[in-house]
């Protein structure tokens, strides 16, 4: 997956029904039937949010003779937190940067002061 995926995997993320499929995703794979059970919809709309989900490359489907249970594709999750890494650091350099300009800045303060 490249990262001009990630726009598609934050968007199938950002729905909350979505989201909340993937964090029981994340105890275990899961059928359609099961997955809609605590959901007020169909199973026909759960797998149209599955549909995406899929799309996006955040979950896969194994073929069972009899089911066709969901699981999570631990490769999104790495680029993803590649992603946020790069820019956590970003801004803890930024911040790294004020810090070391509010301290001197603290002791010029300090300096004019005393004197």
């Amino acid at each position: 997956m490249a990262s001009d995926e990630l726009p598609r995997v934050f968007a199938a993320l950002g729905d909350p029904t979505r989201l909340d499929i993937v964090s029981r995703l994340a105890q275990g794979e899961a059928t359609v039937g099961e997955l809609a059970e605590p959901y007020a919809m169909s199973t026909q709309a759960v797998s149209k949010h599955l549909k995406v989900l899929e799309e996006a490359g955040v979950i896969g489907r194994r073929h069972d003779t009899h089911r066709r249970p969901v699981h999570l594709k631990a490769q999104v999750f790495d680029l993803m937190e590649a992603w946020i890494e790069r820019y956590r650091r970003d801004v803890e350099e930024r911040y790294r940067r004020l810090d070391a300009l509010l301290a001197a800045e603290s002791e010029e303060n300090d300096e004019e002061a005393a004197s």
